[in-house]
């Protein structure tokens, strides 16, 4: 088990609060500690490897991170997120997204970012 620190704890925090996934510069941003950039990185990917976060890489190649909350014995990071055009949230999709691939292909993992605008941004036009 690897130690806490004050660094993973204010990670932790800004994602706690925000309840979405984010970006690492909106984490910076949003960090009460003093804290570079590169720690930050690392602090990251160290989540991803626990399977306390997982990392969402939008179409732009942008890199989100956002807590697992799901507790099943099976957690599935490989399902869809949708990001708003509008206001740039990305979120986990709660429901299962049907689709089809050609016979003969197999899917090993999924990273799927779907975007459009949000229901709050949809409800705003």
């Amino acid at each position: 088990m690897r130690r806490n620190t004050p660094t993973k704890e204010a990670v932790l925090n800004v994602l706690t609060k925000s309840g979405k996934a984010l970006s690492q510069d909106t984490i910076e941003e949003r960090i009460d500690i003093d804290i570079n950039r590169a720690t930050i990185y690392r602090v990251l990917n160290r989540f991803c490897d626990d399977g306390v976060l997982h990392k969402i890489v939008a179409e732009n190649g942008k890199q989100y991170f956002a807590i697992c909350n799901d507790c099943e014995e099976e957690h599935n990071h490989d399902h869809f997120h949708f990001r708003c055009s509008t206001c740039e949230t990305i979120e986990c999709l709660p429901i299962e997204v049907n689709y089809s691939i050609p016979v003969g292909y197999s899917i090993e993992k999924t990273n799927c970012v779907l975007t459009g605008k949000c229901k709050d941004c949809s409800n705003n036009l």
